[in-house]
This record gives C-alpha cells, sequence and structure tokens, in this order.
C-alpha cells in the first residue's frame, strides 16, 4: 500500500522529471539551488537547517495551476485531497496587480506539521473569474463560459481514483502507479492546437485568461524549488546567461532574520505551439506562458506581523513614488532595519512570529523556580523557541510574479465595480472549506505550549496560551 504522503512525494518528483523535460531551463534552475543549498550548509552548517532539513528544502517545491470554473477547481481539489492536501489561504490577484490579472486563488497543501516535514508540497491554484464586468462584457462571458463548459481537465477514471485515495488515506500498489500515471499527464502541456483567433481575443483582456480559458487543457504554470539563499541564485543564474525578471518580489535583503517568503523566476520562454487559423489550417506558432520560480522561505509572522509588513510595503511605494531614482531595495532594508525586530527573540517577545515552544528539563533538575513570563522561560533557558516555517503565499509577491511575465497590460474597467469574491465564496466553489493560514500556525504554536508547559508542570500558567 502506498500511504497519501508516499503518493504525494511521488506525485512531486515526477512532475518536476515532466517539467524539466518541458522547460530545460527548470532543470538548470533546480541544479543551481541544489548547488547554492550546499555552499550555505558548508558555511553555515546547523543554522542553514534552523527553517527546515537540508534534505526537506531540497525536495521542497511549489507548483502553480490555472483552471476556468468551479467545478474544474472542484476536480482539482478531489485530486489534491488525494495527496493529502487542503486548501489554504484565500489570495485576490484582481486587487494585488497593477495590470489585468482576472483571477482568485488558494493554495493546496499539508497542514499537519509532521506531514509538512515529510513532503511540503503545495500547489498555487488560480480560478478565472468570468463574472468580473471590469475584465469580460456580457458577450464574452458567456462565450468563454460555454467554451469552459465543453472541456474535460481530468478524466473521470483519475478522479475516481482519488476519491479513493483520500477516503482510505492510501492505494494499492498497482492503483497507485495508475493514478500517478493520469495525475502527471493530466499537467502535461497538450499538443492539440489552439485555436488561434478565440486565444488572440482572451489574450486582448489578460494573457492569464488567454491561458486559462484559451485552451482545452491545463499545465503546470511554473514549477518552484526552495533556496537558502536567493540574492546568491539570482546572480549565479544571471551569470549563466538565463535571463530573470528585474526583481526578487517580497521582503528586502536585510541584516534580521528571514521573513515570510521572497520568489523570483527566470522569464517566461516562447515555446512552440500548433495554432489552428480561422481558415482551419493549422500552423507552427509560439506562446509565452510558462517560466520556472524559485523560492526562499522564512519565519511565519502573526496577524500583528503581516500588519506591519503590509504598512512597510505602503510606505516603500510612497518613498519609491516621491523619488522616483532612488533604490528600492536600499529604501525597504531602511524601512526594514528601523520598524522590524532584529532577531526572533524579540520577533516572539512582541507576538510578531509564530515559534514552537520545546521544554528544556534540565531546569527542572536544577531545583530553580521558574520565572512567571513567556519571555523568561525562554530568556532563562526553561523553553527553546524555534520558528515556524511560512507555509504559504503572498498575495502581492505571486501579482508581482504573474505580471513580469505577462506579454502585455492587458485590459480592465476600473469605473466598474468588481464581482464580490472572498474566501467564503471560494469555498463554496470548491465545495471544502478554505482554511485560514494563521489559525493553522496559531494552533501549532499552541500545542507546542500545551506540551512544553505540561513537561515543566506549569499548566495553570494560562498567560503562556494566549
Amino acid at each position: 500500500m502506498i500511504s497519501q504522503w508516499q503518493l504525494r512525494a511521488a506525485f512531486a518528483a515526477r512532475l518536476s522529471e515532466m517539467y524539466g523535460r518541458e522547460v530545460p531551463a527548470y532543470t538548470t534552475l533546480v541544479d543551481v539551488s541544489r548547488e547554492v543549498n550546499e555552499d550555505v550548509l558548508r558555511e553555515q552548517g546547523a543554522d542553514a537547517e534552523r527553517l527546515g532539513s537540508i534534505s526537506r528544502v531540497t525536495a521542497e517545491r511549489h507548483g502553480a495551476i490555472r483552471v476556468g470554473t468551479p467545478q474544474e477547481m472542484r476536480q482539482v481539489a478531489r485530486v489534491f485531497g488525494a495527496l493529502g492536501m487542503h486548501p489554504v489561504g484565500f489570495y485576490d490577484l484582481r486587487e494585488a496587480a497593477a495590470s489585468a490579472v482576472p483571477v482568485v486563488s488558494t493554495a493546496f497543501r499539508p497542514v499537519d506539521g509532521a506531514e509538512l516535514a515529510r513532503n511540503p508540497f503545495r500547489v498555487f491554484t488560480s480560478m478565472l473569474t468570468p463574472a468580473d464586468p471590469r475584465f469580460f462584457d456580457d458577450e464574452l462571458r458567456g462565450r468563454l463560459e460555454t467554451f469552459l463548459a465543453g472541456r474535460e481537465l481530468f478524466p473521470p477514471e483519475l478522479l475516481a481514483l482519488a476519491d479513493r485515495a483520500e477516503a482510505e488515506r492510501e492505494l494499492p500498489d498497482d492503483d497507485a502507479e495508475r493514478f500517478l500515471q493520469l495525475a502527471v499527464r493530466s499537467f502535461e502541456l497538450s499538443t492539440e492546437p489552439i485555436d488561434r483567433g478565440w486565444y488572440e481575443t482572451l489574450e486582448r483582456v489578460s494573457a492569464v485568461a488567454a491561458d486559462i480559458g484559451g485552451v482545452r487543457s491545463t499545465h503546470i504554470n511554473h514549477l518552484t524549488p526552495r533556496v537558502l539563499d536567493i540574492d546568491e541564485l539570482y546572480r549565479r543564474m544571471t551569470a549563466r546567461g538565463i535571463e530573470m525578471i528585474d526583481t526578487i518580489q517580497g521582503p528586502p535583503l536585510w541584516d534580521g532574520p528571514d521573513l515570510l517568503l521572497r520568489q523570483t523566476s527566470f522569464r517566461a520562454l516562447a515555446e512552440p505551439r500548433a495554432l489552428r487559423t480561422p481558415d482551419g489550417r493549422v500552423e507552427k506558432g509560439a506562446l509565452r506562458v510558462r517560466f520556472g520560480e524559485v523560492e526562499a522561505r522564512g519565519i511565519a509572522l502573526t496577524r500583528e506581523g503581516r500588519a506591519l509588513y503590509d504598512r512597510l510595503l505602503t510606505l516603500v511605494d510612497a518613498e519609491a513614488a516621491a523619488d522616483p531614482a532612488a533604490d528600492r531595495g536600499e529604501l525597504a532594508r531602511a524601512l526594514w532595519s528601523t520598524h522590524v525586530p532584529s532577531t526572533e527573540q524579540e520577533l516572539a517577545a512582541r507576538e510578531l512570529a509564530y515559534f514552537t515552544y520545546h521544554a528544556n528539563p534540565a531546569r527542572q533538575r536544577d531545583g530553580s523556580e521558574p520565572p512567571n513570563g513567556l519571555r523568561e522561560l525562554v530568556a532563562q533557558g526553561w523553553l527553546r523557541a524555534e520558528p515556524i516555517v511560512y507555509e504559504d503565499f503572498l498575495p502581492r509577491s505571486a501579482a508581482g510574479i504573474f505580471q513580469s511575465n505577462l506579454t502585455g497590460e492587458g485590459s480592465r474597467n476600473n469605473d466598474l465595480s468588481g464581482a464580490a469574491h472572498d474566501s467564503a465564496w471560494l469555498s463554496g466553489a470548491i465545495g471544502r472549506e478554505v482554511l485560514d493560514p494563521y489559525a493553522l500556525y496559531e494552533r501549532q504554536q499552541h500545542e507546542s505550549l500545551t506540551r512544553a508547559t505540561r513537561a515543566l508542570n506549569l499548566t495553570d500558567t494560562p498567560f503562556l496560551l494566549t
């Protein structure tokens, strides 16, 4: 029998192998990521593994796919449910992007700490929003919805196997192999000719809309390894002659702890595609839709920490607008150095980041009395605080990656009101609850505190469990 986490690990590995065949520059990205990680491990030793073992970091991937309808999103959820992956977080890229990106998104991932440690594969999954009049008028919306209703992304056999794997949390070897074959095949780039006129009609609205609704299949849009030094990776990829996007998205490089998520990518490559002309002929063409992304993950921030991050982004925007010649990275570093605590201890004390807490029984054996406060317990060695890895995404960074790889700005009518979509709406569309990432981190922190305080016989100190 093959368990869910083994299915997940095997699917991630096969998807990576497939994507490397289709997009050779991705294989270069993986190789350079591995080189950088090995160098950082040699230089920093155990400190390099503070946010995850090197084996986890090396195996770690996130993918991105795009679908068109709630029905397709529900089917995606069944496929990823077979792998022990749940929808976490709501991301509205319509509002995060300056150009036309008419999608809302969630990320399917494991949520249990042990499952994340085994294999933390994630898939950032975006769904088109045809009902948003800022992008689609009534006539185009009708044509788009009719087109999407007439396609099948996932064969019934795959969905049936997925339902079995989710219900039973495992599959027999032969069924597991069949599931993996069908699942990987569903995310390959199709060779079926594309209706050039229809694709170009959608592309005038948004290149993302065309990539979703202009074809009769879905595909991996990008696949992302994790690296321990994203700035060094950026330099090495550029030195190899691979064109990277202009910036690294997310927090700046600074002297304090790594926080949240930093991302960058190489630019989308022109890939040969068969295009059907209005007179029915099939001719050779090329489309730029797929790229290779890389990420560096930091510590998960609390709601208060995230609010601080968002305020600093706004300040950077304002300062950059006031002085267009200024280096945006330098502006961000200066603001972070002023406003963000520079140590993990201070982040924990100000409740700006999430940590797990672990008891130190040796302190009990020395006969001393524990202090009355979480900060003091950590400072005096009664508890050890370990940072919780940020497992999720930043909508502005995701939109920035999308925008950096678009062929044009597209079009949107900001005089109209957008369709109201939020986490509750997406939960209904998917048919399963979109989980709150903050609640998951808070639960992980709370459970660790409960275990640690029990181990130290401090169960009557409710201040520890806030």
